[in-house]
């Protein structure tokens, strides 16, 4: 036989991992509660702070402008909010209290406005002041270290996060989840499973999304029993959650229980959750790695096409050419290299379908094919060429 080994040929395609990443962002309830301290409506946020409030006050020429800045903001006039800031910071006769105010203020516009860069800048003035209660100015901290690891400044992130829990004693699980999400960023996994149990454990109703990060975390660290424990018990919770489900057959195919994860991402296909290209490709790629299961590739591939969802590439191709080779079928199994070989980058595809069609004693295609493969290139020039020497 010319050919490669089935599997070998089988496993170059990529497994799909569909675990959430989790990216570092700030999150909805950090910002809500950073607006709700910029206007004034939190209780003490953070008793154990080690932070003594200031007792810094405006100039009291700047009120009426600093009631002006608030009324823009209460307006969510973002811009404006952020211009009549900019005045008051460049006021002589402002306080540093003053400064301050409009400093959190201007973040909270730039932030609206998707300026990153000027919010971050804003929020370091503000803590740089030190003029702020405590809700403010630690609520502004937090915001800052979610920005700087949102933006990937990472040493920047953790120094600020790491001022932030020293100052406030804080155990908040949101706050934990925060330092959680910033060691996955940073592929620091063994660090971030105990903080984020921490903050499961310290909250009564923890979010979906917590429970992932740490079952990915269980994943990524190699803690294959802990992750498919924490994954089969969220799928089991939540039945009719597609993410759930496709997080657990990717728990299940990273610990080599491709029956099981194959089980999952078919129910999925049979009820019609299927809409996704990754998804479809998760499926064949499982059943590919699998033996004996050539006739299932087949199937989820044409359906997948039929559908609209699965793309007609080199890869997909590739793949039904080659479950139907080892299937038996070798008259589609052609169809499918003539239609992959084009589209490939090298002439690897044009050699096999070279090959097929040589043992079909379809002799005079045969030699085309491996014309063809020679001109795009592969690894074995010498097996095209013995084709083209054929009487």
């Amino acid at each position: 036989m010319l050919f490669r080994n089935c599997k070998q040929a089988l496993l170059s395609l990529a497994i799909v991992s569909l675990l959430g990443t989790a990216a570092v962002s700030v999150d909805a309830q950090t910002r809500e509660r950073t607006e709700r301290s910029s206007k004034g409506k939190q209780e003490n946020m953070y008793p154990n702070a080690t932070r003594e409030e200031p007792k810094a006050k405006g100039a009291a020429k700047l009120q009426s402008k600093l009631q002006k800045l608030v009324e823009a903001y209460n307006k969510d006039d973002f811009a404006n909010t952020r211009s009549q800031a900019d005045e008051i910071l460049a006021n002589p006769a402002a306080t540093d209290y003053d400064k301050a105010v409009a400093s959190q203020l201007a973040s909270q516009a730039a932030y609206n406005l998707d300026d990153t860069a000027a919010t971050i800048a804003y929020l370091k003035q503000a803590l740089q002041l030190n003029a702020l209660d405590n809700n403010s100015h630690y609520q502004l901290m937090h915001m800052l270290a979610g920005l700087q690891l949102q933006e990937e400044q990472y040493a920047d992130g953790m120094a600020t996060l790491d001022r932030y829990f020293a100052e406030t004693k804080s155990q908040n699980p949101e706050d934990l989840v925060l330092k959680g999400q910033a060691f996955y960023q940073q592929e620091k996994y063994a660090e971030a499973i105990p903080v984020l149990k921490q903050a499961i454990e310290a909250s009564p109703e923890p979010k979906d999304s917590w429970q992932q990060l740490l079952m990915a975390s269980y994943a990524e660290a190699g803690q294959s029993a802990e992750a498919t424990q924490l994954a089969e018990k969220i799928a089991a919770k939540t039945p009719g959650d597609k993410k759930a489900q496709m997080n657990l057959a990717s728990v299940y195919l990273q610990a080599d229980k491709f029956d099981q994860a194959a089980a999952i991402l078919e129910k999925l296909r049979a009820s019609g959750q299927m809409t996704d290209e990754k998804e479809y490709r998760q499926l064949y790629t499982t059943y590919a790695n699998m033996d004996g299961k050539e006739k299932e590739v087949i199937a989820v591939i044409n359906d997948g096409m039929q559908k609209g969802v699965l793309k007609p590439d080199q890869q997909t191709y590739l793949a039904l050419a080659q479950s139907y080779y080892y299937s038996d079928q070798i008259a589609p199994a052609i169809d499918a290299w003539q239609k992959a070989a084009p589209m490939s980058k090298d002439g690897e595809a044009y050699l096999n379908l070279a090959k097929v069609l040589y043992q079909e004693d379809r002799i005079p295609e045969a030699k085309q094919a491996a014309k063809s493969a020679l001109e795009k290139g592969v690894k074995k020039p010498e097996e095209a060429k013995k084709i083209i020497a054929l009487p």
